[in-house]
Order: C-alpha cells, then structure tokens, then sequence
C-alpha cells in the first residue's frame, strides 16, 4: 500500500498555521493590484524572497504546473503555497485569504454599492505602475538563479520571444513546451541537480489525489445533466461557474467570454450590467475570476444576492483546488526522475522568459502609460530592491502618488 502513503513534505515548510496563510494571503488580497502576472511577482517576493517558504526552483516548477491546468494560474499557485505550508486548511485559508478582498468589494457593487467603483482612475493608474516593479523584481530574482549560463538563459530569452511573438495561453504553452525540450538536449546535469534538491512535497495521500481528480471529472459530467433535468436555478448556476473554471487557459480574463455565453447569452444578466461589473473588477486587487462573485449577485433568478455570489465563487475556484489537490502529489513524483529534472530546469528558464515577456505585455504597457507613471514605477523598483521595502508598502504608496500627480 505504498502508493496511498502520506507524501511527507520538507519539514521545513509544514510547520505552519492556517491562520498564519491566511494572514499573509489576505494582505496579498488587499494590495496584489495587476492582474495575474504581478500576483506571481508578488507571491515571489512575498513567499520566496521575505518568508522563504519555498525555493526559487520550486516556485519556477510550481508556475510551470500551474500554467498547464486550467484555471486561474495565479489563485492555484496560492492554493499549493497554503496546501504546502499548512495541508488542507491551509489550501482554503490561501483561497479565502486572496479571494474574500476583492470578492466582497465586487458583492457590494452588485447590491448597489456603486461608490465602491467610484474612486476614480488615478489611484488604479498609480497601482498599475508599481505592479512594474514588482514583476521586473521577480524576473530579475528568478533569472539570476533559473536562467544563469549560457543554455538557460538563450532558452529564457526564446520563451520570451516565442510568448511576445504568439500572444495568449498558445504560446504560454509552446514556451513551456520549448522548455522541456530544449532543457532534455541542452541543460547541464548541475542545473537539472539543483532543481530536483528543492522538494514539492504536499501533505496529501495519492489515493486522495485520485478521489480529487475523479470528483473533478465527475462534476464536470453531471453538473450540466442535473442542471438540464431539474432547471433548478442553483444546479444550472453550479454548472455554469463550474464549468467556467474548469475549461479556462490563459488567465481571468479569457473567463469573460465564458461567463457572457451562459449568464449574459442566456438572459441572467443584462449585457450593460455584467460590462460594468467586469470593469470594477479591474480596479479592485487579488484573482479576476472574483467577477464570479458580482455576477452572482447580479443574476437572477434566485439564487442570487449573497447567496448567489457565495454560490458563483465556491463553483468556479473549486476545480482550481481539486486539480491542485489531485496533481501535486504525482508532479512531485515526476520530478525525482533524472530526466524529468533536465526537462524542469529548461521549464524553470522558460518561466523567466514568460515572465519577462509578460513584464511588457501587459504589465508595462498597461502600468506605464505616461512620464508621471514612469516615474512612480521607478521609484516604487528603487524602493523594492535597494531599500527592501514590503511590496504592500509599495502599493499603498503608488496609490497615493497616483492621486497627486495624474
């Protein structure tokens, strides 16, 4: 019965508390501005460079895995740190901790807080340019250990050119798929050593893996049947979000057109509604599938109101934490395998081209849009590296530049 064993993790990274991932999770859900890609630079800093939770070769694995299985990549890599760090209850507290943040902002809207969305543009603009710095942080960090020599960083370099030059989750896959290649022919033995001494551990026995992955397969069959054969509004809901959640790639905004097909399309929600609803959604910080909550509330029939959003996020982050739950166990196995550590190290480099890709679209070319923006970009890096300032430090401050001077 080897194979139903508890995985037993580093002990290193067990000795946490539910409370104390919550804590760190909700100061990310309260100030983690910029979509996707500034939520990994900013767990990075706050999980790798601050905490220490994790190595930077085991976080460069983890994005890998998460950029593969559909879902908000962002929010499952939060789920893993959590799962890691404090075993299931630490998973939900991750979840709950940079979810809850942005979904309550967005339930208020729905019950006709429209102040809520009300503080004007400048303060986001401001945000926008600090999330900059935090990603051009995390390349940096990561490159200096994930693509160092010649092989690993020509193969960051191509992943990043590969993702600027075949936009969207295409050629975030192809990336990651040239990584492993290139790293099985070209990647020095010590570079794919130093990748496997980093443990993935989770503490999760394989046969729950499998009940996760089956129940997450399971779902996805008989939701859409119950929905059809009792056109309950909570079962034809349930299927809706989660089905949202299970065939995304690409990150939360490709969720958009998803949700429009079987809320808007089908008369639950009126198109100007869910249209301003989504554009809340890009002032408010943590996961954009916290759309979810809003249109939730939003839709009618009942459920609706709080019970509808609490409905909407609970169905579409689930399969995110049923694969997390299902696959880190035999990812963790894979990566024992001489060969499959070669392939990681070439993945691990191909995350830092990805990253540094996404530094220029979107977060660069979103976040800096002026000088005065620029500027606070600039200052918010000098801030992050030379005088280690915390990142949520960082962002409170660019708000506020926003508001003085754009």
């Amino acid at each position: 019965m080897a194979d139903d064993r508890e995985i037993p993790g580093d002990p290193a990274t067990r000795n946490g508390t539910a409370f104390e991932v919550f804590r760190a999770f909700l100061m990310l859900g309260l100030t983690s501005f910029g979509g996707p890609v500034a939520h990994l630079g900013y767990f990075r800093q706050a999980f790798v460079v601050r905490r220490g939770w994790i190595s930077d070769a085991a976080y460069a694995d983890l994005v890998a895995l998460c950029q593969f299985l559909p879902g908000p990549a962002s929010s499952q890599v939060g789920m893993a740190l959590g799962l890691r760090r404090a075993g299931g209850w630490g998973l939900l507290a991750a979840f709950l901790g940079f979810t809850l943040p942005s979904a309550l902002i967005l339930l208020g809207f729905a019950l006709g807080a429209s102040a809520v969305g009300g503080a004007g543009g400048a303060w986001v603009d401001g945000v926008k340019a600090a999330a900059v710095a935090v990603v051009a942080q995390a390349v940096l960090g990561m490159a200096t250990s994930l693509a160092a020599g010649r092989n690993r960083a020509a193969v960051a370099g191509a992943a990043a050119i590969l993702a600027l030059l075949v936009p969207g989750a295409l050629g975030q896959v192809l990336a990651i798929l040239f990584g492993g290649l290139a790293g099985l022919l070209a990647v020095d033995a010590a570079a794919a050593g130093a990748s496997a001494a980093d443990s993935l551990d989770v503490p999760v026995r394989r046969r729950t893996a499998v009940a996760a992955l089956v129940l997450f397969a399971a779902l996805l069959l008989v939701l859409p049947l119950l929905a059809a054969s009792t056109s309950a509004g909570w079962a034809i809901m349930a299927d809706g979000f989660y089905r949202s959640g299970s065939l995304v790639f690409g990150g939360g905004h490709v969720v958009l057109p998803l949700l429009q097909s079987e809320f808007v399309e089908t008369g639950r929600i009126g198109r100007e509604a869910f249209l301003a609803g989504y554009g809340v959604t890009q002032a408010v910080p943590g996961p954009l599938f916290t759309f979810a909550a809003y249109v939730g509330a939003a839709s009618g029939p009942a459920p609706n109101g709080v019970a509808g959003a609490a409905l909407a996020i609970g169905a579409i982050f689930l399969p995110s934490a049923l694969l997390v739950v299902g696959v880190l166990p035999f990812w963790q196995s894979l990566r024992r395998s001489t060969r499959a550590r070669r392939a990681l190290a070439g993945i691990n480099a191909a995350v830092v081209g990805l990253l540094a890709a996404a530094l220029y679209d979107p977060v660069f070319t979103e976040g800096v849009t002026s000088a005065p923006t620029m500027a606070i970009a600039i200052a918010s890096f000098v801030a992050l590296v030379a005088w280690k300032v915390p990142a949520y430090a960082i962002v409170g401050a660019a708000a506020l530049a926003g508001f003085a001077v754009l």
